[in-house]
């Protein structure tokens, strides 16, 4: 089919691979040392700096990286089969992991405007087995953490951000990865900060920090010089006193999720460009965000308050309910008009079939399963231009025309 516009498309993501990340990889590449090591730590140093911790740990993926947060807990008091309260909406990653790491993922619906838990609904999930609360600051839009943190206080539960979505935002003036006792980041390709594929946990605890390493490695532990400096990568070759070898001593039940040089010489590259990267997103989100005012009530978005800055992951769009026609009928008139999307989620309780066991009923989650229904979501990524956004919303524009509204 003929596009509108033939030379111009609006692609969902991007991956910003610099000249410095390439010197990088050559490097790696002539050396002995691919696996994890120097790059990987001094992409741990700079990312730790950047949110504004004293611990960042990278892994393998941002799914390892809440799996590995949450497995932390069993350390400090969880057992298996505990209790993590999540939002209904999310990536089905956020689900998953809290049954990797072997606890139970109870749901809670959310706000349909902000696309993130409910604060209002948590305290009725909270039981003697709950252990933890992982809010999502879906869209690289805040939660409401100061509400969040004081359930958590009051009951005596962990925190921790699954911030996936959510690099460089803000939360009335304090980063995100920074309100929990842990954050989960992703590095994947459409993020702001990418390593192509990888994760990355960030924390002010120390100790924290210390079982991270462990379980990216097997559950592996020694605290000689050689282990720290090479963070568990198994390269010891000293003994405990009674002769065993401590490449082979595990603690605790862990995972093999480390990064190798090659994503994290890609990390490097993208952390210098950081600050280029989210202005250029926070650009394109707040053009998209102010021009999508026209269509309201047929179409909507999600807004940015005065106390928040929005890291953006992509541009939120959902289709209201006084109208005629569906999300996929915009989904395949973007797609014929070169405008590349992706639905916005599902409820996973309730449309995600993986989660059946759980015993869940259709209805339970009525904002996250109409996002789930009405929802889609678009790039704001750094290449993106003006002329790729009017493109968008005129497109949008002619559609409803179509459509008589």
């Amino acid at each position: 089919m003929k596009l509108e516009r033939e030379t111009l498309r609006v692609s969902f993501g991007t991956m910003s691979i610099t000249d410095s990340a390439k010197k990088r990889i050559k490097q790696v590449l002539e050396s002995s040392r691919v696996s994890l090591g120097k790059y990987a730590r001094e992409f741990e140093s700079r990312f730790a700096n950047l949110i504004g911790v004293k611990e960042a740990v990278v892994v393998s993926s941002g799914t390892d990286a809440d799996v590995l947060a949450l497995s932390v807990l069993y350390d400090f008091g969880a057992q298996r089969g505990d209790e993590v309260i999540v939002p209904a909406l999310s990536f089905v990653a956020t689900g998953n992991a809290v049954l990797h790491a072997g606890f139970k993922p109870v749901f809670v619906d959310i706000e349909r405007r902000t696309l993130n838990i409910n604060v209002s609904k948590i305290e009725q999930v909270i039981t003697k087995k709950t252990k933890a609360i992982m809010p999502v600051h879906l869209m690289g839009k805040p939660a409401e953490m100061d509400t969040i943190n004081e359930i958590a206080k009051k009951y005596n539960l962990f925190v921790i951000e699954d911030a996936a979505e959510a690099h460089g935002a803000v939360y009335k003036g304090r980063n995100i990865g920074t309100l929990g006792d842990m954050a989960a980041y992703s590095l994947y390709v459409a993020h702001i900060i990418s390593t192509i594929e990888g994760g990355i946990v960030v924390t002010n605890n120390s100790d924290f920090a210390e079982v991270l390493r462990s379980l990216r490695s097997h559950g592996r532990f020694c605290k000689c010089k050689q282990c720290v400096l090479n963070t568990g990568t198994g390269d010891c070759t000293k003994r405990f006193k009674d002769g065993q070898d401590r490449r082979f001593f595990f603690e605790r039940i862990g995972y093999s999720s480390k990064m190798n040089e090659l994503e994290a010489a890609i990390g490097l590259g993208n952390i210098e460009i950081f600050s280029d990267i989210l202005a250029k997103r926070r650009e394109n989100l707040g053009y998209l965000m102010e021009q999508f005012e026209r269509f309201s009530p047929y179409l909507s978005t999600i807004k940015e308050e005065e106390y928040e800055h929005i890291g953006p992951h992509a541009f939120p769009v959902i289709v209201g309910e006084e109208v005629d026609f569906t999300r996929d009928e915009l989904v395949d008139y973007l797609k014929k008009q070169g405008i590349d999307s992706r639905s916005l989620f599902l409820s996973m309780p309730t449309q995600c079939p993986g989660f059946e066991f759980l015993d869940y009923r259709l209805g339970q989650f009525p904002a996250a399963e109409y996002i789930g229904n009405n929802g889609l979501h678009i790039g704001v990524h750094q290449n993106l231009d003006k002329k790729h956004l009017d493109y968008f919303i005129g497109a949008v524009e002619k559609f409803l025309m179509k459509k008589e509204y």
